[in-house]
């Protein structure tokens, strides 16, 4: 019976030995995958407020140019009645 109850014990040793490195590899990997989400976030954030503020040229670009079209395209002369 004594030999069985050493096996026993280097049985449960050997499983809480490979239990706390299963814990510290699940600890490790989800601090890495805490610390990509938090730069993630930092970055979605920083693009965010950065088209936020950032001005549109093309509107007024735009708004430059559609009141001389309609002006010079149509005439008096060429209206049909």
């Amino acid at each position: 019976m004594n030999r069985f109850e050493e096996l026993l014990a280097t049985t449960k040793l050997s499983d809480m030995m490979n239990k706390r490195d299963e814990d510290k590899t699940r600890n490790t990997v989800l601090w890495i995958l805490a610390i990509v989400g938090a730069v993630a976030a930092v970055a979605a954030i920083a693009y965010a407020v950065y088209c936020f503020f950032t001005p549109d040229y093309l509107e007024d670009f735009e708004e430059d140019f559609d009141d001389d079209f309609d002006d010079d395209f149509f005439s008096s002369e060429d209206e049909v009645q």
